[in-house]
């Protein structure tokens, strides 16, 4: 879920037939995802997942799709162990089981998940990048871990919180025009407090015609029309992090 005010159904989508070429690791009290790139790096990228879970396979390729491109990529189970939300469920309920999984409580396995990155793979360069609920745990990272270089919140808004437009690092938002969860008049007001309020580099990105999720679970060699905006939005995203993780 990218809107934790207004919960509203997140369609799966494309699910990738995709096996990974990271590995699960135990971080502390978590599980994990890993993928490294062949050659050593001091850089690394946090993905955080959306409500369907670490182990979607959709948001593992992104993982790996950032190793192939120099960073460790560690894709933690913030979700500590519950379970992700299932297409099946009743719509009805997603509320109450977004209370049980806040987008803004995860301090304490956004710390564990950062002392494993520089005690265990000595690295000295963080960013962050997250989708729908973990486009809203990008938005709070970046508001309050001053060590994340740079963060992408791919369709994701905090809406409940006074300081929410203090950045501490730039920030990319990338939204969707058609997006039934995050209304275009909501990310008009973000542009607009961004602009009054950071003063850090930020960005704020709609790509047109396209819907919630499209850049990690719409499969562009199904989905040929779209294809243009989920490459042009995964290129600005690796060009966000090499800007900024240097």
């Amino acid at each position: 879920m990218a809107n934790e005010a207004n919960p509203c159904p997140c369609e799966l989508g494309d699910k990738l037939e995709y096996g990974g070429q990271g590995q699960e690791i135990q971080i502390d009290h978590i599980k994990a995802y890993i993928s490294k790139p062949q050659s050593s790096t001091d850089k690394a990228v946090i993905v955080v997942q959306d409500i369907f879970g670490w182990d979607l396979p959709n948001t593992r390729f992104m993982a790996d799709l950032l190793a192939t491109h120099g960073y460790i990529a560690v894709l933690p189970d913030l979700f500590v162990g519950q379970e992700p939300w299932n297409p099946a469920n009743d719509y009805s309920r997603i509320h109450e089981w977004l209370k049980t999984r806040p987008a803004t409580k995860v301090d304490k396995e956004a710390d564990v998940v950062l002392k494993y990155l520089k005690e265990k793979c000595h690295v000295t360069k963080i960013g962050v990048i997250g989708f729908c609920w973990g486009g809203i745990v990008t938005h709070y990272l970046m508001l309050k871990y001053p060590e994340l270089k740079a963060g992408v919140s791919f369709y994701g808004i905090i809406r409940d919180a006074d300081d929410r437009y203090d950045l501490l690092n730039p920030t990319f938002f990338v939204f969707a025009e058609n997006d039934h969860v995050i209304p275009l008049e909501q990310v008009a007001i973000l542009e607009q407090k961004l602009k009054e309020h950071a003063k850090v580099d930020y960005r704020v990105e709609i790509f047109p015609k396209q819907t919630h999720g499209f850049v990690h679970r719409k499969n562009e060699n199904i989905n040929p029309e779209d294809k243009p905006s989920i490459e042009k939005a995964r290129r600005e995203m690796i060009e966000w992090l090499h800007k900024y993780i240097n």
